[in-house]
């Protein structure tokens, strides 16, 4: 506060934890830059009466990713380079939407078999994210993936994923790994995180949401 006093932050009550839609006014809305996947753009935000200012943000197509378990508890991870980090990245199967009018979860599917030749049997909704609020309105979920089985049908890969492998990895594992820093993608550290507590790390217990289940709202869009 620029006259010397502390404002604390507001108590939300006693109501169960949920984020809540509250799109300001924006006074003006234009593309910065258009770029190949996604748009840096900048609004003109009205905060609050007498309130005014400007945010750029990354505008993104939001994306799905899949954790795959087998019925021995372990999880399917891909290994693909990333060019923006310099890194061969251990991920879980994801992309983006950007298959005008595919259901979210229809999309899950078909990266699980163009990225890792399987298919599901069975598809609940795990985990919804939104990697980085203060400069993107991205948006992941992700789903788990049960009974899965091979593809049969075979799909040519290219670019980075033409280096793709993957690996079938004990989910105590792959959790040791995120909590060693070894893995560092953040869906894949959300998703196993999520997956190690639903088996029973000491949360309460809780039914996942139907792989159809309403997707995350996206104020703002059309």
């Amino acid at each position: 506060m620029t006259d010397g006093t502390t404002q604390h932050p507001q108590h939300g009550g006693e109501d169960p934890l949920r984020d809540e839609a509250d799109q300001r006014p924006v006074a003006a809305h234009r593309t910065v830059h258009e770029g190949m996947v996604w748009d840096l753009v900048r609004d003109t935000i009205d905060f609050a009466p007498g309130v005014r200012f400007d945010r750029e943000y990354i505008r993104h197509t939001g994306a799905v990713a899949v954790l795959a378990v087998d019925e021995a508890d372990r999880v399917l991870l891909i290994r693909q380079y990333r060019h923006p980090v310099g890194h061969r990245l251990w991920e879980i199967p994801a992309g983006l939407l950007d298959l005008a009018g595919e259901p979210p979860h229809v999309a899950a599917a078909r990266e699980l078999a163009e990225e890792a030749g399987c298919e599901p049997v069975r598809m609940s909704t795990l985990v919804d994210l939104r990697p980085s609020p203060g400069g993107s309105d991205e948006v992941i979920r992700v789903y788990l993936a049960e009974g899965v089985r091979e593809s049969e049908e075979e799909f040519e890969r290219v670019h980075e994923e033409a280096e793709l492998i993957s690996r079938w990895v004990p989910l105590g594992e792959a959790v040791a790994a995120v909590l060693e820093g070894r893995i560092t993608n953040g869906t894949t550290v959300a998703a196993l995180l999520a997956l190690k507590s639903l088996r029973g790390g000491g949360s309460p217990a809780v039914s996942l949401r139907p792989a159809d289940a309403p997707f995350m709202e996206r104020p703002g869009r059309a």
